[in-house]
């Protein structure tokens, strides 16, 4: 490969904090290709996969069922290949650091908005993006309370479903609600590192300490670089900003939008101090833009449900946890963790939450030597001191007619119906209906369908009433 068409493919690589093993798997399709007239077939896969993700070829021959002679002769041939096309030496112990370094060598290459095929959205994003190109240049800037990512793993979904929202169809406001560490923060910002380019301004504000909107209007206007006479007069602020809205196209970020919210309330009831925020959440709605609002939160805000969503461009997406997320974070500790047979049953026991494997990982290796196996053995479930710590905010949230149902669900042993509920708890039906809804818009509700819908609770949290408050 020449100088310059080195250069070109280094320029076709996304521009991120960190490269997944969809994107890697696609360059090395590009470039097994480019030298064999053959797409990479599924043991060549496999060792691209296993060795980005730091296993051995033992491991490798393991897990998908191949000799260890076997693999160990592609990886040598496929090494051979990236060797030439890349024309410096290529092996497994160097592979991940080399491809990192190469898409690194230039500030140019970053443009995930060109015409390649490196994208881990499916052909449709492929198609849109060569149909109506949407490329442009970031002017106004500020990520600084982002989150760096360094591994993120699956989520093609729901990234396909957040292009389709801001730049298909101009969702104007979009929410993403989910669980405490289910992955809403990384997954917006994971969304953020591949199309930025497509937006002129993008801001992200956190609101764990939430400030007056006043504040917060004036922070975006100085990053947007607009001219503040009079800070104090809301109206004003927000005119600038809708206007600046109607001509860039911009990105703005909430993370952590539940701290807007009364605890002890039902889901998504605002606090006093903070009602300018709905009437600004609504004016986004309303008022015709080409941008997009994007909220991260615990809990569901009524904005998302009060308007006509035929009218106004609004959409809500849940996160919840799926295998693939889950055995990515117990991958990204492998060299510690063993019994990978176990992984599939300490995944689902903890909901595929990253954060909740997390804390397992560190508990496994530091007191189990990394067997997952001997904890499971030892204990029906566990739930550490710092999983304790997230499930007792989330409780001390709820409304009092919430913790009743909660506690009366924990210790079902199964689903109920609403009028189960209300035998259960002397309820009225305007309360079980208030609850149910409230506990739906927190992702602590599970339904089953069926000649009735049935209704349970999140199982880790189940676990976590039985433990500490019965």
């Amino acid at each position: 490969m020449s100088d310059k068409n080195k250069l070109q493919w280094l320029e076709s690589l996304p521009g991120l904090s960190s490269l997944i093993v969809t994107e890697v798997l696609q360059m090395a399709d590009e470039l097994v290709f480019a030298q064999t007239g053959k797409h990479l077939d599924d043991i060549q896969k496999a060792v691209i996969q296993g060795v980005w993700q730091g296993n051995s070829y033992q491991e490798i021959a393991g897990e998908y069922n191949r000799s260890h002679s076997r693999v160990r002769d592609v990886g040598y041939r496929l090494w051979q290949i990236l060797s030439e096309q890349l024309e410096e030496d290529v092996n497994k112990h160097n592979f991940r650091s080399t491809i990192e370094r190469l898409y690194t060598v230039s500030p140019q290459i970053i443009n995930v908005a060109s015409n390649h095929n490196f994208n881990l959205c499916s052909q449709s994003i492929h198609q849109s993006k060569k149909e109506n190109p949407l490329e442009t240049e970031v002017n106004y800037q500020d990520l600084g309370t982002a989150p760096k990512i360094s591994y993120f793993y699956g989520r093609t979904n729901e990234l396909e479903t957040l292009f389709n929202w801001t730049l298909t169809q101009n969702i104007r406001l979009a929410a993403v609600i989910g669980l405490s560490g289910i992955g809403k923060t990384t997954l917006i910002k994971r969304f953020i590192d591949l199309y930025s380019q497509s937006f002129e301004a993008i801001i992200w504000k956190s609101l764990k300490f939430p400030k007056p909107l006043i504040s917060l209007l004036n922070d975006v206007l100085e990053t947007f670089q607009i001219k503040n006479s009079n800070s104090n007069n809301f109206n004003q602020q927000l005119d600038k900003l809708i206007k600046f809205c109607q001509q860039k196209k911009c990105l703005i970020v909430f993370d952590d939008v539940q701290n807007l919210f009364f605890p002890g309330t039902f889901a998504g009831e605002y606090q006093n101090n903070y009602q300018d925020y709905k009437i600004f959440f609504q004016m986004i709605t309303e008022i015709e833009h080409q941008s997009n609002l994007v909220l991260i939160s615990q809990e569901q805000c009524q904005e998302m449900t009060s308007l006509d969503d035929e009218l106004y461009p609004v959409q809500c997406l849940k996160l919840k946890g799926t295998d693939e997320v889950g055995m990515g974070i117990l991958k990204a500790n492998n060299r510690e963790l063993t019994d990978r047979e176990s992984w599939s049953k300490l995944i689902n026991l903890y909901e595929v939450n990253p954060l909740y494997l997390q804390y397992m990982s560190s508990l496994i290796q530091d007191i189990f030597q990394g067997e997952v196996a001997e904890i499971l053995n030892e204990t029906d479930f566990y739930l550490t001191e710092d999983l304790k710590g997230i499930l007792s905010l989330l409780f001390d949230r709820l409304a009092d007619v919430e913790k009743k149902m909660v506690l009366e669900l924990s210790k079902q042993d199964k689903c109920c119906s609403r009028n189960d509920l209300k035998e259960l708890l002397s309820l009225s039906s305007s309360d079980i209906m208030s609850g149910l809804q409230s506990l739906d818009r927190r992702c602590l509700l599970t339904k089953n369908q069926g000649t009735k819908t049935l209704f349970g609770i999140s199982k880790v949290f189940k676990e976590y009433l039985k433990i500490t408050q019965q």
